[in-house]
């Protein structure tokens, strides 16, 4: 079972072969979940979870990983503006942590800060009813922080 890092370097050395990331957006009400394909080119919106206790949320999302040959996981990590950690990112961490006794996968912290911000903006843009953009934000917002982790990743390649 290996810590969670916030290194994306070290989240790539901790990976024994490419396969699919899971993204999880890891909100108040529903956890976002995205994946991308093998090749890490493209993150897709997955699922909203509702959230619940993490003995429920956490096989469920074990499973998740099991179904999709998932071989790591992005999770985002909510730092204030100015860098540091406040109650969320605490959450978040505690989050991964409590999902290293799950799933045995590298666990990557992405920084997300305004990534439910940058995914509202751009549904609002796109005309999307206040009902839907509630419905599918997390998922959405999952999957611009796995894209942006994909990016950064494909850059040490």
């Amino acid at each position: 079972m290996t810590a969670p890092t916030e290194n994306a370097e070290d989240f790539a050395a901790a990976m024994p072969t490419r396969g699919a990331l899971l993204g999880i957006d890891p909100g108040e009400r529903t956890i976002g979940i995205a994946i991308c394909d093998a090749g890490w080119r493209i993150a897709s919106p997955l699922l909203g979870l509702k959230k619940a206790k993490f003995k429920e949320n956490g096989p469920a999302i074990a499973k998740l990983c099991a179904d999709n040959k998932v071989a790591g996981i992005v999770i985002g990590l909510p730092l204030n503006m100015d860098g540091t950690a406040g109650p969320k990112a605490q959450a978040a961490r505690a989050f991964a942590r409590n999902l290293t006794g799950v799933v045995e996968l590298p666990i990557l912290l992405w920084d997300e800060r305004l990534s439910t911000v940058a995914v509202t903006r751009v549904m609002i843009e796109a005309d999307t009813s206040r009902k839907k953009r509630a419905e599918i934000v997390d998922k959405v917002a999952a999957a611009y922080i796995l894209q942006g982790a994909l990016d950064r990743l494909s850059s040490l390649s």
